[in-house]
């Protein structure tokens, strides 16, 4: 299995490391600032300004596969991994490049299985970096882990689908700019399969009877201007055709949109664990304690070491269920995702909450990228789907593959 970057690739890379160096870390401070003062659910002038940088770059919508035809910024899954690990060192980094979750996986949702009038009215405005977008699934009075337990109700109502529920921690439902959320409901909730009680639609945020009741937190944080929101659903119409693939679809859409996305998350967070750790190495250098610098103490040294091991092998875990997925596409590659679901979270964590350790009291506070990147890391343990689904799944393909042989 060859990992060496095409020349396209590394060509890529130091684009995108020398954007980072002169636009994204430089503003880091600015950004907070922007989101302090102004409307915090409106996005900040300088995010837009460095967009428009990004864009006339050609650094833009770099996570679309190659073969998604028109839509595709032409690279395969496991060429864009080391491009999503660069962007995941900074929390915002990917949405100045238009590479960032939730849009991500609703523009792929939308280039693979909308209509021509759904990928025109909103696919095309989600690639141009006009709007936002959201994905509502998961509810506050279910355990979402198992998504048949979702109870939202969208049911067919003339031209029309009504659809009533109560949904949270929708990311990006709290942006001024989200303008469509893909919304999970049961359109048959009495199927013999419960696999095909579910459905995916298009809503509108302007659409009557959508409240959205407050952003919710991650360990304190807020996540402005994207936000995690509470949202009712009240009587919302939308008209049939906003439906995406058909009735009963649902779950083979969710499947498509989760392989893909789980491997973006999974690339940022090496690229988290791998800032903090570079952050972790000066600190160790600079830093005098008891007569000789961090880096001479035993411990100090070990916890380096260890997090560059953890940090390598959750990349190349991560790099060969993306290649996997290349070659048959997220089914084929559905223990590997399952793997580096469980890997790559637990260990940004473990590396991160090193460097909290070793930044002492900065660590934890505001004037460092590293307390936010915990709360961050520690949240993608429960998105997509939370550690103990994934295990309880692998371990049940793999027990079941041992049987057969």
């Amino acid at each position: 299995m060859d990992f060496e970057f095409s020349p396209k690739v590394e060509s890529l890379r130091e684009r995108l490391f020398a954007f980072m160096d002169e636009h994204i870390y430089p503003n880091e401070a600015l950004l907070a600032r922007q989101i302090e003062s102004g409307d915090r659910w409106d996005s900040p002038e300088i995010l837009e300004t460095l967009k428009a940088r990004a864009k006339k770059a050609d650094l833009w919508n770099l996570f679309l596969p190659k073969d998604y035809g028109e839509f595709s910024a032409g690279l395969t899954t496991l060429e864009y991994a080391p491009l999503a690990e660069i962007m995941g060192r900074v929390l915002w980094a990917s949405e100045v490049f238009n590479c960032s979750a939730p849009d991500t996986g609703n523009m792929e949702v939308l280039a693979r299985y909308g209509s021509k009038q759904q990928q025109q009215q909103w696919l095309v405005p989600l690639l141009n970096g006009e709007i936002r977008s959201a994905f509502a699934m998961t509810e506050p009075d279910v355990a979402s882990s198992d998504a048949t337990n979702v109870q939202t109700s969208i049911k067919r109502d003339g031209d029309d689908y009504r659809i009533n529920g109560h949904k949270w921690y929708i990311s990006g439902a709290c942006n001024r700019r989200t303008k469509i959320m893909i919304v999970m409901g049961k359109t048959d909730p009495d199927n013999d399969n419960r696999y095909q009680q579910q459905s995916m639609i298009l809503v509108p945020m302007d659409a009557d009877g959508i409240q959205i009741l407050r952003p919710m937190k991650v360990l304190g944080f807020d996540d402005a201007p994207e936000g995690h929101a509470e949202v009712i659903f009240d009587n919302v119409r939308v008209p049939a055709s906003n439906l995406l693939l058909g009735e009963g679809r649902g779950f083979e859409i969710a499947q498509g949109r989760l392989g893909p996305g789980r491997i973006h998350h999974c690339m940022r967070l090496v690229g988290m664990a791998q800032r903090a750790l570079e952050a972790m190495c000066e600190r160790a250098e600079s830093r005098i304690a008891f007569g000789k610098p961090l880096s001479k103490q035993q411990s100090v040294r070990e916890d380096i070491a260890r997090s560059a091991c953890e940090i390598e092998q959750a990349r190349l875990l991560t790099l060969k269920a993306a290649s996997k997925m290349d070659e048959g596409g997220s089914k084929s590659a559905k223990d590997l995702i399952a793997m580096i679901k469980i890997v790559a979270p637990t260990m940004a964590c473990t590396v991160i909450d090193r460097a909290i350790q070793l930044h002492g009291a900065a660590g934890v506070s505001q004037d460092l990228f590293l307390a936010h990147a915990y709360a961050a890391a520690r949240s993608v343990r429960l998105a997509d789907g939370p550690d103990q689904v994934h295990m309880m799944q692998l371990g049940r393909n793999l027990a079941a593959a041992a049987k057969k042989r």
